[in-house]
């Protein structure tokens, strides 16, 4: 799990690969709790929170981009 702080040091490109593993597991993780597998529950709460901070960083990242870009052309 990493925090907000950790993940707006990280490029965009990293941003996505990171969110796209936690999807991943997320799914794993829901196939096993489909099958009784899993042994916590709370997994599941946590993925799902990691991989939307990952998308709420990368926008927040696009969006001080095109603030960037915007200043520049005024």
């Amino acid at each position: 799990m990493a925090t907000a702080k950790e993940l707006k040091e990280l490029q965009p490109q990293e941003l996505a690969e990171r969110a796209k593993e936690l999807k991943r597991s997320l799914f794993e993780m829901k196939s096993k709790h489909n099958t009784g597998v899993l042994d916590s529950t709370a997994d599941l709460k946590k993925a799902r929170k990691d991989v939307a901070r990952c998308f709420t960083v990368k926008r927040q990242q696009e969006l001080a981009a095109q603030a960037a870009g915007k200043k520049e052309q005024a």
